[in-house]
C-alpha cells in the first residue's frame, strides 16, 4: 500500500473510531455485579457470588463463587475504594459478622469484625468511607463500626437498642431495625417492630452519633418499615412498608433529618387477598418513578413520582419472573430492572423504560444459589 492510500485509508478509520467511540455501543461493556445469598436456604449457597450483566441483551454471564461466607445476605460498597463489605456469620462471631473484602477477579477477604448484635441483616458506608452502619435484625439493634485506613472493619463504636413493640404481636414483639441509611449528616434506621424510622445525628466521618437518643418518624400501626430510598433531589422519601403492603411518600428536612408523611399508597392490586409482604424500595436515577417488590404476589410495582409534591400514582404492577423478589436493583443507564429470586433460586432482568417508568416482561433468567441482594461493582 503506497503512503498516499494508507494515509486515506487511516484518514477515513480515524473518524470512525471516534464516531463508535461516541456511540451509545463504546459504554454498554458488561457489567460486573455481585450477589448476596441465604447459605442456609434450599439453593446450597457457599458464600458471595459474581456475575456481569449485558446491559445491550439484559443477559447474565455465568454465575460463580466470588467467597465463600456464611450468610452474606446484603452488600455494600465502599464510595472510593476497590472494597465490599457484607453482613454474616462466622465461628468467632456466630450471632453476626460484618466482612471487609478488597475486589478483583474474585473477591479477597480483608478482615471481619462483631456486628454488634443478633443477625445483621443490612448495612450501609458512609460518605467519607470511614464508618459503616449495620442492623441487626433478631435483637433490634444499630451497630457504627469503624473503618480502618486499610478498608478492614473494627470493632463497633456504637451498639444501641431502642426498645418498644407493634401492634402485631406475632411481628412486632419487639424492636427489629431492618435497615440503615446514612444521609445529610444523619443515620436512618426504619425499624419494622417499632413502626417507626429512627434518626442519629451524626458528626462526619465518625462511628458514633452526636447523641444516644434518636428522633424519629412514626408509620401507620402495624405497618412495619423495612427500608427506604431517598429522591434524588432529596426533597423526598419513600418507606417500603413490610406488613401492610404499602409505601410511605414523606417529606425530607435535610437540615434537621426530619420526616413528614404526605400519603401511602398501596404495593397491590385492588382487591387481591392473598400473602404477601413487601421487601425492596427503589427510586429511578431520573427521579419521576419508584418501584416496590411485592414477596408472595411475587412482582414489582411501579410508582410515578410528582417531583413537586413527592406524592406517588400508581403506574402497573407486573410479574417479577420468580418466586419471593427479596432485593432488585437498577441498572446505572436506568434501563433495566434486575430481580433476585430468593425461592426460585434465579435472577431475572426486566427492561424498564425510562420515558414512562414501565417494565417489560423478564429479557433474561439464570440461576443462582438464593440470592438475597444484587450490587452493581465499579468498572
Amino acid at each position: 500500500m503506497s503512503g498516499r492510500t494508507h494515509g486515506v485509508v487511516m484518514g477515513m478509520i480515524k473518524p470512525a473510531l471516534l464516531l463508535f467511540a461516541l456511540s451509545p455501543l463504546a459504554f454498554a461493556a458488561p457489567q460486573r455485579i455481585a450477589i448476596g445469598t441465604n447459605t442456609g436456604g434450599s439453593g446450597k449457597s457457599e458464600g458471595i457470588y459474581l456475575s456481569s450483566f449485558d446491559p445491550e441483551t439484559g443477559a447474565f454471564e455465568d454465575v460463580k463463587l466470588g467467597a465463600k461466607y456464611q450468610g452474606p445476605g446484603f452488600l455494600a460498597l465502599h464510595p472510593s475504594k476497590p472494597l465490599l463489605y457484607s453482613v454474616g456469620r462466622s465461628e468467632a462471631h456466630p450471632k453476626g459478622s460484618i466482612a471487609a473484602f478488597r475486589l478483583g477477579e474474585t473477591l479477597e477477604f480483608i478482615n471481619e469484625a462483631s456486628s454488634g448484635g443478633h443477625n445483621p441483616c443490612h448495612l450501609a458506608v458512609n460518605e467519607r468511607g470511614t464508618a459503616l452502619a449495620t442492623a441487626n435484625y433478631s435483637d433490634g439493634s444499630t451497630a457504627m463500626l469503624p473503618i480502618n485506613p486499610m478498608g478492614g472493619v473494627e470493632a463497633p463504636d456504637f451498639v444501641k437498642r431502642i426498645e418498644g413493640t407493634g401492634p402485631r404481636k406475632d411481628r412486632q414483639e419487639g424492636p427489629h431495625a431492618h435497615g440503615v441509611y446514612f444521609r445529610s449528616g444523619f443515620l436512618h434506621v426504619p425499624d419494622l417492630g417499632l413502626d417507626r424510622v429512627l434518626s442519629w445525628p451524626v458528626e462526619e466521618g465518625s462511628a458514633k452519633p452526636v447523641k444516644e437518643d434518636p428522633g424519629s418518624w412514626s408509620s401507620a400501626p402495624g405497618a412495619g418499615p423495612r427500608h427506604m430510598e431517598f429522591s434524588p433531589d432529596g426533597r423526598h422519601a419513600y418507606v417500603v412498608n413490610e406488613l401492610d403492603n404499602t409505601v410511605s411518600a414523606c417529606s425530607y428536612e435535610a437540615k434537621e433529618g426530619k420526616f413528614t408523611t404526605l400519603h401511602s399508597i398501596t404495593t397491590l392490586p385492588e382487591g387481591w387477598t392473598g400473602n404477601s409482604t413487601t421487601a425492596e424500595i427503589s427510586v429511578h436515577p431520573n427521579g419521576k418513578f419508584v418501584y416496590a417488590s411485592n414477596r408472595g404476589h411475587d412482582s414489582i410495582a411501579v410508582f410515578a413520582r410528582d417531583s413537586a409534591s413527592g406524592k406517588l400514582s400508581s403506574v402497573q404492577i407486573v410479574p417479577c419472573g420468580g418466586k419471593i423478589p427479596r432485593h432488585f436493583t437498577i441498572s446505572p443507564d436506568g434501563k433495566w430492572l434486575l430481580c433476585a429470586h430468593q425461592d426460585s433460586n434465579t435472577l431475572s432482568s426486566l427492561p424498564l423504560d425510562p420515558a414512562t417508568g414501565k417494565l417489560g416482561e423478564p429479557k433474561a433468567t439464570t440461576a443462582c444459589p438464593n440470592p438475597i441482594c444484587i450490587l452493581f461493582l465499579p468498572k
